[in-house]
């Protein structure tokens, strides 16, 4: 499907919360299914964490996939599976959607093919795998299977290079690659082929900058969304890195959450004595997903899941003024 020539950007409010902190623990990734099942990623201290399942009643439907150290990222794999990259263990595991381990690979080194703590994974067009291979500072391409392909990226804060690359994602339209450079505070873009494109993003607190920039996702107009960890907030870029929104967190109560709180009196005590404003925010978001019109943000500090809706209007070239070839200096 064709991006649109512009779009008529008309809201992207709060939608729901779902999960909590003994479902949804320290959320780190999350996978939304066809039917209202949602996988989701827990990084817990003690035990490495598991994969949580949940829906949109917010039940707690139990844990399938263990043995993970510290797991990063999940996504949607072939045949119905789901994907886990975890730097603990140095490996990308693959899961059945009941909790059947499916396969593993992956073997610490800075050798070609080898790992040293992955983070992002997304599959390109032809079906390969692409990981973030953090500390060693690169992008390499595998078969599913775990066969090396190719590779791109060196350490450095040049164009095309990355200090701890962290997220990744893939604009379905043409292929183009988009990483969040987690040490260097800035987000790059490459070409199918790993030909640096664009760089956005610099270190601080305003609009448009970053305080490590960790998951990345690119929705279906093109448009990139970054979790701004250290600023706990997601931010909103078009597809040429120019920023158009924050999202810091709007949490109500969970269904789940609710049920738990009334059913323990002291619990409601402390409820009604918190400050709601400091409560709805993000704490730290590694992650940020997008499924259809839905925005999922694993709010880690918070074991939530913070969940906004895209309101956005498709324009032709016809319907709208072409663009300035110079910035205007007055609005209508």
């Amino acid at each position: 499907m064709a991006k649109p020539h512009a779009l008529l950007r008309a809201a992207f409010p709060y939608y729901g919360t779902l999960g909590m902190r003994r479902v949804t623990t320290s959320p780190a990734d999350i996978v939304a299914g066809d039917h209202g099942d949602l996988y989701v990623l827990n990084r817990t201290d003690g035990d490495g964490g598991q994969i949580r399942l949940t829906n949109w009643d917010d039940e707690d439907l139990g844990d399938i996939g263990s043995g993970f150290v510290w797991p990063v990222q999940m996504i949607a794999g072939p045949d119905d599976s789901l994907v886990v990259s975890d730097e603990g263990n140095h490996a990308i595991s693959f899961w059945s959607r009941y909790g059947a381990k499916i396969n593993a690979w992956g073997n610490h080194g800075s050798g070609e093919g080898d790992l040293n703590r992955p983070s992002g994974i997304v599959f390109d067009g032809n079906g390969n795998l692409l990981v973030v291979d953090t500390m060693n500072h690169r992008v390499q391409k595998f078969t599913v299977d775990g066969k090396f392909i190719s590779t791109f990226g060196e350490r450095g804060d040049g164009d095309g290079q990355f200090d701890m690359p962290w997220g990744i994602d893939i604009d379905r339209e043409d292929g183009t690659i988009v990483i969040g450079d987690w040490r260097n505070d800035r987000v790059q873009k490459f070409s199918p082929d790993g030909e640096f494109l664009l760089k956005f993003g610099t270190t601080g607190k305003a609009r448009g900058e970053f305080c490590r920039p960790a998951g990345v996702s690119v929705d279906r107009h093109g448009d990139i969304y970054v979790a701004d960890r250290g600023n706990h907030r997601i931010q909103l870029f078009g597809q040429n890195g120019n920023f158009v929104d924050i999202f810091t967190g709007n949490a109500g109560l969970s269904k789940s959450g609710r049920t738990y709180i009334q059913a323990n009196p002291k619990v409601l005590r402390s409820r009604e004595l918190i400050d709601l404003v400091d409560e709805r925010l993000l704490r730290g978001p590694s992650s940020v997903r997008v499924y259809g019109d839905l925005m999922y943000i694993p709010d880690s500090g918070s074991h939530r899941i913070q969940v906004y809706r895209k309101e956005a209007y498709e324009l032709t070239e016809d319907q709208i003024y072409a663009a300035p070839k110079a910035p205007s200096l007055y609005t209508v």
